[in-house]
């Protein structure tokens, strides 16, 4: 065998190892459905959870433009769209750290960095979260009895402000769905 065929064949190998590790060694992932205040989808994403936190992609169609908060809240539920979601209630927070990259006592688990919705009321975004989790392994979990929700702020995060951040009402809501 010639050396050129040899080290194909191992990178062929290799390849097909890290494949087959990746599909084996994948943690637990979830899906989430924004809705608006009027109960209309706006978004989807989904959330995969690594070993040091949770990986979260969404897309987002139908918000206003602008800098807009987004934060894990601590009871899985969306369905009070009329009342602005307030069932959600408030952060994932197991060890009751106060609100705020910026602040010395934070952040808490569901604090999360504020993104951008474009003039066409789209936004793309993917951020990481090592304070949280979808099986209780690291931080707040997000799939508990009571389950999450994230929600986005009609405005940014100021990252310091209790207990959220001067962010504003909420206008878009989706439960996290353990898949």
């Amino acid at each position: 065998m010639k050396k050129g065929h040899a080290v194909l064949i191992g990178l062929t190998l290799g390849a097909f190892s890290l494949t087959s590790m990746a599909e084996e060694g994948n943690g637990p992932t979830a899906s989430v459905e924004f809705v608006d205040n009027h109960g209309e989808v706006v978004g989807e994403g989904t959330i995969d959870q690594g070993p040091a936190g949770v990986v979260l992609n969404f897309s987002i169609d139908g918000l206003d433009e602008g800098w807009k908060a987004i934060h894990i809240h601590g009871v899985g539920t969306c369905e009070d769209h009329e009342e602005g979601f307030q069932a959600s209630g408030g952060h994932l927070n197991p060890d009751d750290s106060e609100h705020g990259f910026l602040n010395p006592d934070g952040p808490d688990a569901g604090d999360l960095p504020n993104f951008y919705v474009h003039s066409d009321g789209s936004a793309m975004v993917e951020m990481f979260n090592e304070r949280a989790s979808l099986d209780g392994s690291v931080g707040g979990n997000m799939l508990d009895d009571d389950g999450s929700a994230l929600v986005i702020h009609e405005n940014p995060d100021d990252h310091m402000s209790q207990p959220i951040g001067g962010a504003g009402a909420r206008v878009a809501c989706g439960v996290v769905q353990g898949g």
